[in-house]
């Protein structure tokens, strides 16, 4: 389950439960539902979906911390904005630039449009290859 309180603290929580504990970061289970989990004919609806996510999250004290044991996850807002703009937003202006400048020097829908979606892959591998840097930005913490 998600809550969304944005009045209090401008946090996103997500309950879980541990699933691991390595040196100084316990790794949480959190269950991301869809909409639709809850329905009654999720069972003859192909679109329900459900699905484990893992995150680590870096502790002074693991000790205070058990397998199996529930608790909740923290994250901001502003965190997940950011997410929402390095995964869809450069990669959208990216591609609407490439397309704009390609097809004005080229003229050639095609080639334009292959070049385009081509331009997306280095983008991505950077951002691969800058994941350790990009995960110190976007961390979470146990209130709970």
């Amino acid at each position: 389950m998600i809550i969304l309180d944005l009045n209090m603290t401008d946090e996103i929580k997500h309950n879980g439960t541990v699933s691991g504990i390595d040196g100084q970061m316990v790794d949480v289970t959190i269950i991301q539902m869809s909409s639709c989990v809850g329905c009654q004919a999720k069972s003859l609806c192909r679109l329900s979906e459900m699905k484990d996510k893992t995150v680590s999250v870096a502790v002074d004290n693991p000790r205070d911390y058990t397998v199996g044991q529930q608790v909740v996850v923290a994250g901001s807002v502003s965190q997940g904005m950011k997410a929402v703009v390095f995964a869809f937003g450069i990669p959208v202006i990216l591609l609407m630039i490439t397309l704009v400048l390609t097809l004005s020097v080229t003229g050639d829908e095609r080639m334009t449009s292959l070049f385009s979606l081509g331009m997306l892959v280095p983008y991505y591998i950077v951002l691969f290859l800058f994941r350790d840097r990009l995960k110190r930005n976007f961390s979470f913490r146990i209130i709970g």
